[in-house]
């Protein structure tokens, strides 16, 4: 394992923190940098190489402890490891966190911007990055800028995939519907309740396709912002934040931050199964035991959570078209998500270990690209 550190920014105590985190993480390496201009951190994680160059999102965000923000970094490039191998895609696990020191103005952040692009040219094509919380495809153009052809999801303008999120949300409502066929027979999703924690780019456009099938839609956020524009909408409900885990429903979505999914929340839960777009929504690994032992069916989020990933990499290298696009994504998260229900009921594991499997199978494998997902 490697790290690159710019000097600058942290104290002793923070800084062997972060090096005892890189030393004892699976991944490959982990690229460190300082930007001084605007305070802020850069970690760029690479978990696995094995299938191709990293690919992972950039996530921009303020962290109250820069280990938080590594440690972000390193879980969700795990994540993107057994997703892009899940999907039977050539690509490895890669995350950039950008750790915001204050808010930035436009100048500023674009400037940031552009030398983080410089960083990812750097290292020649080590790393492909796209859009993730707090980034858009208006901020990639801008990475594009200095790094052009290790950039996904830029806009339609600029010749890229565009936004993500109605691709990530459709291959979201796909893993509902073969969730609710599974629990629930041929009615499906009809009728049915289903919270969706997070109504952000992803949970809005899911919202919308549920609302479309005849379900009932409950939805909580933290942003005022958010609730004051859904709140009042026909057919939606809305759950305040802290008594999300205790409300009733057939499945839960949670479309928002991960961790949501431990110790704690776990036996407050009253669902027939979680089924979101959250990265890393199980706190541990033992969180998918729980949910397993408590009869709540998980669909694995790095399977469910696909569909973005899956499109971009298509429409931008693959020539799809987005409605090309989209049907290999309905199929690839149908056929996974049930080829992972029928391992875990037949070999009596949780969920998450038999998606795991699958992932890891196709890594060792060489993960044949999967032509027909």
């Amino acid at each position: 394992m490697i790290q690159q550190s710019p000097g600058g920014g942290t104290g002793n105590t923070e800084r062997k923190l972060m090096d005892e985190l890189i030393k004892a993480w699976d991944g490959e390496c982990v690229i460190v940098s300082h930007d001084r201009p605007s305070g802020a951190w850069i970690f760029i994680a690479i978990h696995s190489t094995k299938l191709g160059p990293a690919i992972g999102g950039t996530r921009m965000k303020h962290y109250s402890e820069l280990k938080d923000a590594l440690e972000d970094a390193q879980r969700l490039a795990a994540g993107m490891t057994y997703k892009w191998a899940a999907a039977g895609l050539r690509g490895g696990g890669g995350k950039a966190v950008i750790a915001l020191d204050h808010p930035l103005d436009q100048q500023e952040r674009a400037s940031l911007l552009r030398r983080y692009g410089t960083l990812v040219r750097k290292h020649r094509g080590l790393f492909l990055t796209g859009p993730d919380l707090g980034t858009s495809s208006e901020d990639m153009d801008i990475i594009a800028q200095e790094a052009p052809s290790l950039v996904f999801g830029r806009t339609l303008e600029a010749g890229g995939g565009g936004n993500p999120a109605p691709f990530t949300a459709r291959g979201i409502f796909t893993a509902l519907e073969t969730t609710a066929q599974r629990l629930f027979g041929k009615g499906g999703l009809s009728g049915k309740k289903i919270l969706v924690q997070g109504a952000g780019s992803v949970g809005r456009e899911l919202i919308h396709l549920l609302q479309g099938c005849g379900c009932e839609v409950l939805f909580s956020d933290i942003e005022e912002e958010t609730v004051r524009l859904h709140r009042n909408e026909k057919g939606l409900s809305f759950v305040p934040p802290e008594a999300v885990y205790e409300t009733a429903c057939d499945i839960f979505a949670p479309c928002a931050v991960g961790g949501v999914l431990n110790e704690e929340s776990i036996p407050r839960l009253r669902c027939r199964a979680v089924v979101g777009g959250a990265n890393n929504q199980l706190a541990a690994p033992e969180d998918a035991r729980r949910l397993q032992d408590r009869g709540v069916l998980y669909a694995p989020d790095f399977v469910a959570n696909s569909g973005g990933a899956i499109a971009l990499i298509g429409i931008e290298t693959r020539g799809w078209s987005r409605e090309e696009a989209m049907r290999r994504v309905v199929k690839a998260v149908r056929d996974n998500l049930e080829a992972i229900y029928r391992t875990a009921d037949h070999e009596g594991i949780s969920t998450d270990e038999a998606a795991r499997r699958l992932a890891q199978r196709r890594i060792d494998e060489g993960a044949p690209e999967n032509e027909d997902s």
